[in-house]
């Protein structure tokens, strides 16, 4: 059982939460919560906030469909803050926009990708190419010539990554392991094979 009086409540009985992704790390959102919203949340596995403007529970996606299930709940050192970290169902934002933090203080939207979620991102734009068959797309060609180039792909830039690795040169290295990861990233799409799956067998092997 969790022990909800651990939670530094303000005087309104809220506590601010951050709604972040559990894969790649972006955050979606901050909300408030009562005690009443997070036993909620641990009982039912997904995100519920309390609406400071309606005074009542807001279970996220309730009418949008954009839930968001909450794998784990962390809680900061001051206990009055806490983090749900969620898998989402749909966009966080009500603009319809991934998060609700897209854009910079000057109010321009911002699309480059943050280093800890490129992975994910390349994933997510490899799929889109392969979808839409943009031309003149280097990706669309790959998977117009099948899996076996595709596979053929990532064992010449696994040969080459090999290389530099043996020659000790950083630059090279770099280089050659960013090509690799990325061929490795376009067969992944090919095969169906989500980087979730490959996270959570990393996670098995975490000692």
């Amino acid at each position: 059982m969790i022990d909800l009086d651990k939670i530094s409540f303000n005087e309104d009985g809220l506590v601010p939460v951050i709604a972040q992704n559990y894969y790649n790390g972006k955050i979606l959102m901050q909300a408030y919560a009562n005690k009443e919203a997070i036993q909620e949340t641990i009982k039912s596995g997904y995100a519920t906030y309390f609406s400071r403007s309606r005074q009542s529970l807001w279970k996220k996606g309730e009418t949008s469909g954009n839930l968001q299930k909450v794998i784990d709940i962390k809680i900061d050192c001051d206990e009055d803050s806490l983090i749900y970290l969620v898998v989402e169902e749909g966009p966080a934002c009500h603009t319809g926009e991934e998060s609700c933090f897209y854009r910079n203080l000057n109010l321009e939207k911002d699309t480059k990708p943050l280093p800890f979620e490129i992975l994910h991102k390349l994933y997510e734009k490899i799929e889109e190419r392969k979808n839409t068959k943009p031309e003149g797309s280097y990706v669309a060609k790959l998977f117009e010539k099948g899996s076996d180039k595709i596979v053929q792909k990532v064992g010449e830039e696994a040969i080459e990554t090999v290389i530099a690795l043996k020659n000790k040169n950083k630059d090279e290295i770099v280089y050659e392991t960013a090509d690799l990861l990325f061929h490795l990233l376009v067969a992944l799409v090919d095969s169906g094979v989500k980087l979730e799956y490959i996270q959570e067998e990393l996670l098995k092997r975490y000692k």
